[in-house]
């Protein structure tokens, strides 16, 4: 029987989009291969490329470290004419891993998550997308200001907590000036921050906590995962002694709602209440070895075997599973 060929496709923005760069990317593959399939790597800046890339030999089914094609590597920065990499993937009829079309649409949209959550009595912060709403129209301080459509904390700031209406509009306007977006202003969380990571789906899927720390020393008068304190060994995931069946009966719930397929990662923060409210969803998880937080929470489960090498292999089943692929 012949091995399934997984396509890893990916670009100059994978490292801003998805899972991480071409050094990443390698690894991805690697894992793949020694979990007994075929895999072979696309680089693609447009769906000309990405074509005659999966034209170029087997493939059983794509995995994009890209939501669409871009050749920013700073921010993801959603142009209004992006191609996405899924849109192209259903009309070719080709099965990919991941969530589907619009469900990446509406996770890489925070505002989107946002209201179909809540639509669907999932726990979200109050939120307001501006524009349309002005910062004079917030009513609720302090408030936590964000770029719509960003990952790993990017236009995360010493001012992103406002404390009055000036601090807000001069955020906004930050945001709306710098990475060219609306921003999502939110409640501001006080509380401990986790990061659930779902892979699989249906009865197979699992549901892992994590709890993400950083050395107070780090943070200014509020403790906000700045982009500075991403992905240079200042964060710390550990197994959670609170909240558990929580977040995991909270992350299940926002899967069911979102659709969520395969491999996602949730990020959630307690309350004012010490209820917890979920921040984000990832549609493409980092997946950098050691450094990114999939395979830190899945190395703390699993330390007995090659925990990297099962992630991927268990996210690649279950996708060619649900795929018939």
């Amino acid at each position: 029987m012949e091995k399934p060929c997984v396509v890893l496709v990916t670009g100059a923005g994978g490292d801003a989009q998805g899972w991480g760069n071409m050094q990443v990317t390698e690894s991805v593959r690697e894992a793949i291969i020694a979990n007994g399939f075929d895999c072979r790597i696309v680089p693609a800046e447009n769906r000309e490329e990405m074509e005659r890339g999966l034209n170029d030999g087997k493939c059983s089914i794509v995995w994009s470290a890209l939501y669409f094609f871009s050749d920013r590597e700073d921010i993801i920065g959603i142009p209004p004419d992006a191609v996405w990499v899924a849109d192209v993937l259903d009309e070719l009829k080709i099965p990919y891993i991941g969530p589907s079309a619009q469900t990446m649409k509406n996770l890489i949209g925070k505002f989107d998550t946002h209201e179909i959550l809540a639509k669907a009595n999932v726990s979200v912060p109050r939120h307001v997308l501006c524009p349309p709403a002005k910062a004079e129209d917030i009513d609720f301080f302090p408030a936590f200001v964000k770029p719509n459509g960003e990952s790993r904390s990017v236009g995360i700031n010493e001012n992103s907590v406002a404390e009055n209406p000036e601090a807000l509009k001069k955020q906004i306007d930050f945001i709306q000036t710098e990475l060219e977006q609306s921003a999502l202003v939110e409640e501001y969380l006080p509380g401990n921050e986790y990061t659930v990571m779902v892979i699989g789906n249906g009865k197979k899927r699992k549901i892992l906590p994590g709890r993400v720390t950083v050395d107070p020393k780090h943070y200014g008068k509020y403790p906000v995962l700045r982009s500075d304190l991403r992905g240079v060994g200042l964060t710390h995931v550990s197994i959670p002694e609170e909240h558990q069946e929580e977040a995991i009966a909270l992350a299940g719930a926002a899967c069911d709602a979102l659709n969520c397929e395969d491999h996602v990662r949730i990020d959630m923060r307690e309350g004012r209440d010490g209820k917890l409210r979920i921040m984000e969803v990832n549609g493409i998880p980092g997946l950098k070895p050691v450094k990114s937080w999939s395979p830190q929470i899945y190395s703390l489960y699993y330390p007995e075997c090659d925990s990297y090498k099962e992630l991927i292999g268990t996210i690649v089943r279950c996708a060619l599973e649900r795929a018939n692929a």
